[in-house]
């Protein structure tokens, strides 16, 4: 017998898995702002308070001076000696923008290009973390959990002091802190100590090339710790890599580099 029942044509009716989509996507938006705000209220650990970012445990060091201005001796926690803004070389802290964050004037303490990219590309081409990122870590956060979740949790704190340090200091201050803060290994401790130790000048007195090594080190200072001989190669490749984001960067020419 012929079938003369029409059949009705199949069709599919995504309008389920449309809403299910938006109900994952507004609780997800949610879980977000509630993460940032337990965090920001010390539900994960307790945070900077405005007199902590005002004035940052720096553990400077003691010096004793003679009469005629020569240090002859220190006594310290950290050997750590603060230096200004005004008294760092600019060819220091462009090397320093130049290769740990492009974006840093244009920021206000997160790159959402560097951490979308970083997200995209899961960390292969490195972190997203900018210079005040690094500095919170450096300053109030410590070391990161081998835990995804409490990575995830230390991050987003992280953000968020980061951007309390961008409203609370000037571009300028920030980089002094950041320098000021950074081990150098051997004992040295922020900039001054580091171009002591290493160089025996003051950090004014740096050339472009000590400068690119100094940048260099802060990606792993052990591991580009230029009195390891053995290492020289290494350390030499690491600042010539430091040298190629200035000229990319438009901070000196390719001529210069080569120099």
């Amino acid at each position: 017998k012929q079938n003369n029942m029409a059949t009705k044509p199949v069709t599919n009716d995504y309008s389920t898995y449309k809403r299910r989509f938006w109900q994952l996507f507004m609780y997800g938006f949610l879980g977000i702002i509630f993460l940032f705000l337990f965090a920001s209220w010390g539900f994960f650990g307790k945070m900077p308070s405005f007199d902590d970012l005002e004035n940052p445990d720096s553990n400077v060091a003691t010096e004793i001076i003679s009469a005629d201005g020569v240090v002859i001796g220190k006594f310290y926690k950290e050997n750590r000696t603060p230096v200004k803004y005004e008294e760092l070389p600019q060819h220091l802290v462009k090397a320093l923008v130049a290769t740990e964050d492009e974006r840093f004037y244009e920021h206000s303490g997160i790159d959402a290009k560097g951490t979308l990219r970083a997200v995209v590309k899961l960390g292969k081409d490195g972190g997203a973390s900018t210079l005040t990122q690094q500095l919170a870590k450096n300053l109030f956060h410590g070391e990161g959990s081998k835990f995804i979740l409490f990575r995830v949790i230390q991050k987003v704190k992280e953000w968020i002091i980061a951007i309390r340090l961008e409203r609370q200091y000037t571009k300028q201050e920030i980089i002094a802190l950041y320098l000021n803060q950074v081990d150098f290994v051997n004992g040295a401790v922020g900039i001054r100590s580091a171009a002591k130790i290493y160089m025996n000048k003051e950090p004014k007195d740096l050339t472009i090339e000590e400068s690119a090594l100094f940048v260099g080190m802060l990606k792993n200072p052990s591991l580009y710790n230029p009195n390891r001989k053995k290492r020289a190669k290494l350390v030499l490749d690491r600042r010539n890599t430091v040298l190629g984001q200035m000229v990319k960067n438009g901070v000196i020419t390719e001529s210069k580099k080569e120099e």
